[in-house]
């Protein structure tokens, strides 16, 4: 009892002083002299650094003040976020370097260039490290640190900083995620007690659903680096290419029960793309995190649990660009202090270990100088000679989908990629249809990461996806051209934003209807922005010849004109806005007599206006919810209203007429949730569900769908040493798979192709519905494209259906069993969802399990 009283004793006492006043001492070197003139961060944000969470506006204020007040330091504002926040870059260097900054840019970002670098001389060349901070918005000792680095960069008047500062361009990005930093910031000091809570129990420490991880439509920014979807994501992309860093520090945090993690990750799970200096520099580097955070004593780990496969991370990106990438993972307080199986985990502790491990990076920059500028010379030099004896030597891609198309190469393009328009047809690809990419250009390395189908790999466990092939996730035809295909004459010009696809109306204004075809990416915007207008809308179930000769498919929408409540002109005037920013063609027709049906056939079925309900809450994942918000929200202008599942029993679901359910495991905690959903699909409303909201409806009898085990065979005996790897291969972490589409069926209209490529992340396997027509869309015999799956998982997989349509009273309910938003980059089943949501309404019953 004695011994317990003890420990508590010490306990309350280390809490005691942990709370304390911290002041900057206690994290800053004490070798060094500071500027007096220089503001610190407390003299602009009204506390210490560590006392509260900083919010993001007061991070701002100090950051330009700080800028105001140094000629080391300079400010640009890059970019607004969707909340409109700005987001920051300082640029931290010696006040002479700053005189001719954009001299050292431009010749600093001339190491890219193979035709130009031979000539550079590194001797005297400054590296550029780029220090990101928190881009999880709930990770925030990163952002905190990242004023003291700021701060240090800017006052410290030892002579070897400034002396190191000649060498030294500092990129600083004090916070990649202005929007979720904000939103955790305000829900931790919100619930900070006076006297500090350390029970990991307490609220501050447990945030609601979604959290602050994540930007403003719920997005792991994190995944976003390569794909470049959203706008924060292409603010800073846009920026790192100008400056192409030699180093970027990626400052995150982990578990609160676990130490320190800074990189090199797993060594079997480095892309092989990634040349093998790239990990030795990485972990010469991590000499000085380790000598740095020796010095203060801090526990910390290296080569394990983390990896360096998937470009699209921030750490991992930098290693496809001639720079090296490093990950930090700080143990975290969630808060300002909780109870580990350390100790207690104080918030200043966190911020102290990311601002050290900032300071180690600038030493470990400038004692690497060099070797980091020639090693990123030779890899472009190295990517030169590997194009120019490559197997392929250009990439082509064509759609249909003109739109589609376009943000493929947009994409690219956001990366430096040149993108040239077909200069003729190539092996039946029309020439306006089709875009080539040759592989000999600077980018070659990530070309071929964002081209190449792998099956094969050293390790079978992954930190994230193990594939990301992204003409199949925009569903796009494309081939490699060899050295005997390809020749320059099939090069047109490269693509501009003045090729953007642009909206027509042809045959002008009409007297009888206007039809378009349900094949560009934009054409869902349209027919929303056309039923909002209050117009009629059919969609096509037959094929419809016009008088001109030219026919419309199934799937093709019909706007007649003499029975709306509107006139012509006005009708003409909604056409003309409804297609304004998108690249759809729509047609006039001045008569109902077309070839095959006429345009007053019962073939031609009204739709519904859709309502959305878009469920959402704690037990759902909120990326799922957040991929679909985002794209209904961005991408289409279509209004949906978010339905908390807690409040469900005491909602009125008779507003909707759709009703998505992302994928989750919280649906079943809510008593009246299955009875009331049960009741709206059988009044007629179409419930479109993924995943494991898919398998719960199952459970609850909503749906007749059937699915697999799961289970693998437990038989025998096995190392307890392989437990986690043996569990780990089996987990389908992230891989593109084909599959079968019925294309006659309202949930395929607009796709061309009968198979389609399809992401799938998890292990839900339905059984075909023995209705024959309930699954349009099935798995192949052979359905690996790209990516890892274990050979049970992939028995498991093949021949099973990707979508089931089931019927339940007057409504219809479609079952997922994959993510069709993937990362918002998945442009090519985003068309699914879509049409789930305009045409669930006419699938017929008897199609239905």
């Amino acid at each position: 009892m004695m011994k317990l009283n003890i420990t508590i004793l010490f306990l309350f006492c280390t809490i005691s002083v942990a709370f304390s006043q911290v002041n900057l001492d206690y994290y800053l070197p004490d070798s060094t002299e500071y500027n007096p003139s220089i503001p610190t961060p407390k003299s602009v944000i009204r506390h210490e650094v560590g006392e509260w969470h900083v919010t993001h506006d007061r991070l701002v204020h100090y950051m330009k003040t700080l800028a105001a007040s140094s000629d080391r330091v300079t400010i640009k504002e890059t970019g607004e976020t969707y909340e409109g926040r700005p987001q920051l870059l300082l640029t931290i260097t010696h006040p002479d370097n700053q005189q001719r900054i954009e001299e050292i840019r431009t010749q600093h970002k001339q190491l890219t260039n193979p035709s130009e670098s031979s000539q550079l001389n590194t001797d005297g060349m400054p590296i550029v490290v780029w220090m990101g901070y928190s881009i999880h918005g709930n990770e925030a000792s990163g952002s905190n640190a990242s004023m003291l680095s700021a701060y240090y960069f800017a006052a410290a008047e030892n002579a070897g900083v400034e002396e190191m500062l000649k060498d030294v361009v500092i990129v600083l990005d004090p916070s990649f995620n202005p929007d979720g930093m904000n939103r955790f910031a305000t829900w931790v000091n919100v619930h900070k007690n006076d006297n500090i809570t350390t029970d990991p129990n307490d609220r501050e420490y447990n945030e609601v659903w979604p959290g602050g991880r994540t930007n403003h439509y719920w997005f792991d920014l994190n995944r976003d680096w390569m794909p470049a979807q959203l706008v924060e994501s292409q603010n800073r992309i846009k920026e790192f290419h100008r400056w192409k860093p030699n180093i970027l520090t990626d400052h995150h945090e982990m578990g609160t029960n676990s130490t320190f993690f800074f990189q090199p990750g797993i060594p079997s799970r480095t892309h092989p793309l990634t040349p093998d200096e790239n990990q030795e520099l990485t972990a010469e580097i991590g000499d000085f995190h380790a000598r740095a955070l020796d010095g203060i004593g801090s526990l910390y780990y290296t080569k394990e649990n983390y990896d360096d496969f998937y470009y699209g991370k921030g750490s991992t990106f930098p290693d496809v660009q001639g720079a090296i990438g490093i990950l930090f993972e700080q143990a975290s307080s969630r808060g300002h202090a909780q109870e580990s199986i350390n100790g207690v985990l104080r918030f200043p502790f966190t911020i102290k270990n990311q601002f050290t491990t900032s300071l180690s990076t600038f030493q470990a920059a400038h004692a690497m100088r060099k070797r980091l500028l020639d090693y990123q010379r030779s890899f472009y030099q190295q990517a030169q000679k590997e194009a120019s004896n490559a197997a392929t030597n250009a990439w082509v891609v064509s759609s249909t989908d003109k739109s589609k198309l376009y943000h493929f190469a947009e994409m690219l393009q956001r990366h430096e990629i040149k993108v040239h328009k077909a200069a003729n047809s190539i092996d039946n690809m029309p020439a306006d249809e089709t875009l080539v990419i040759p592989t000999d250009q600077y980018q070659y390395k990530l070309i071929t990461a964002m081209f190449e189908k792998r099956t094969s790999f050293e390790d079978s466990l992954f930190y994230d996806v193990s594939a990301w092939t992204l003409p199949l996730a925009f569903n796009l035809e494309y081939k490699s051209l060899s050295g005997r295909a390809f020749n320059t004459s099939l090069l047109g010009d490269e693509l501009t934003e003045a090729d953007k696809p642009t909206a027509k109306i042809e045959g002008g204004k009409a007297n009888y209807a206007y039809i378009f075809e349900w094949n560009d990416y934009y054409t869902p915007k349209v027919l929303h922005a056309l039923q909002r207008a209050g117009l009629t809308t059919c969609v096509s179930t037959e094929i419809i010849g016009a008088p001109d000769g030219k026919s419309y498919p199934v799937g093709s929408i019909m706007v007649p004109v003499t029975i709306q409540d509107k006139s012509a002109n006005e009708i003409y005037a909604i056409v003309q806005q409804a297609i304004n920013g998108t690249g759809v063609t729509i047609h006039s027709l001045n008569t109902g007599n077309t070839g095959g049906i006429k345009l007053g056939s019962p073939s031609l079925e009204n739709l519904q206006a859709a309502k959305i309900g878009l469920m959402i809450g704690e037990g759902i994942r909120s990326y799922d919810a957040g991929e679909i918000w985002h794209l209904l929200d961005q991408r289409y202008n279509m209004p949906i209203t978010k339905l908390d599942i807690t409040t469900l029993s005491y909602t009125n679901l008779n507003r909707y007429n759709v009703i998505i359910l992302p994928d989750g495991w919280g649906y079943g905690r809510e008593s009246r949730a299955a009875s009331k959903l049960k009741e709206w699909v059988q009044n007629g409303g179409t419930l479109i569900a993924y995943k494991g909201a898919a398998k719960w409806l199952s459970s609850q009898g909503i749906t007749k769908v059937k699915y697999k085990s799961g289970d693998n065979d437990t038989t025998g005996t096995k190392p307890y040493a392989d437990l986690n790897n043996n569990r780990g291969a089996q987990v389908i972490g992230g891989a593109i798979f084909e599959a079968t589409l019925d294309l006659s069926h309202p949930l395929a209209y607009g796709y061309t192709q009968k198979t389609l490529p399809v992401f799938r992340n998890g292990d839900y396997f339905m059984e075909k519905s023995k209705n024959p027509y309930a699954n349009p869309l099935i798995y192949t015999d052979s359905p690996l494209l790209s990516g890892y799956i274990s050979e049970e998982k992939l028995d498991q997989l093949q021949s099973t259906p990707a979508i089931t349509v089931s019927r339940n009273g007057g409504g219809r309910v479609i079952s997922f069993t994959d993510n069709t938003n993937f990362r918002a980059f998945w442009y090519g089943t985003n068309r699914l969802l879509m049409n789930a949501i305009f045409f669930g309404q006419t699938i017929s019953g008897r199609s239905a399990e």
